[in-house]
């Protein structure tokens, strides 16, 4: 936020005892000093952990907070079964609009839309299949995210026809980041924003 960006993007699961947390991986061993897996372990056995630099694994709803009225969350459901607990935490904190939510699985984005209200949604692929812009607008998303390895002109003008914003990851280094700017993307998400910007600056 510090440097400017557009949106963040973050990872959700559920642990044990129900609480949205921020994790990538299924399990914690990777990125922090425990092991297990996020689903078998209570929030206090988690919060126990150091996530680097003393640093402790966050809950969405701390996130919600920081980002609120300053920055758009892009916000990863990384299993079905904190789908439903993740929009609660959103719609507790009144963020409808400021949060995204994404999904490589069609079944949490259908979730989501279960609540029959307006809450904003994504579909991601790694390698998109011939369909997956007319899947997209069936599951009624407003976003497409695909690995930037399989981003070309015909796909961003396909989403462009279809009314879709086509996303890029991750692309990092300058020059994988300068071929999507090129292709006119809608959407980088990026490990190096501080790269990128420098790239739209110059």
């Amino acid at each position: 936020m510090e440097l400017g960006v557009d949106a963040v993007e973050c990872d959700v699961r559920l642990t044990r005892d129900g609480h949205v947390v921020l994790c990538h991986d299924p399990t914690v061993d990777r990125t922090t000093d425990g092991s297990g897996l996020v689903a078998e372990l209570d929030l206090r056995s988690i919060r126990r952990l150091d996530a680097g630099g003393g640093e402790r694994v966050p809950l969405l709803a701390e996130l919600l907070e920081l980002l609120k009225g300053r920055c758009l969350l892009l916000c990863e459901l990384k299993a079905e079964e904190v789908t439903a607990p993740a929009v609660e935490v959103v719609l507790n904190a009144g963020m409808a609009a400021e949060v995204i939510f994404i999904s490589f699985r069609p079944s949490c984005i259908a979730k989501v839309h279960s609540y029959g209200q307006s809450l904003r949604t994504g579909v991601l692929f790694g390698a998109p299949r011939a369909k997956a812009l007319e899947d997209a607008l069936d599951w009624g998303v407003e976003y497409v995210g695909a690995q930037y390895k399989y981003v070309c002109l015909a796909s961003v003008a396909k989403a462009r026809q279809a009314g879709i914003r086509l996303g890029a990851w991750t692309p990092n280094e300058p020059e994988e980041l300068k071929a999507m700017l090129a292709l006119g993307v809608d959407v980088i998400t990026t490990d190096r924003p501080d790269v990128l910007l420098k790239l739209l600056d110059g």
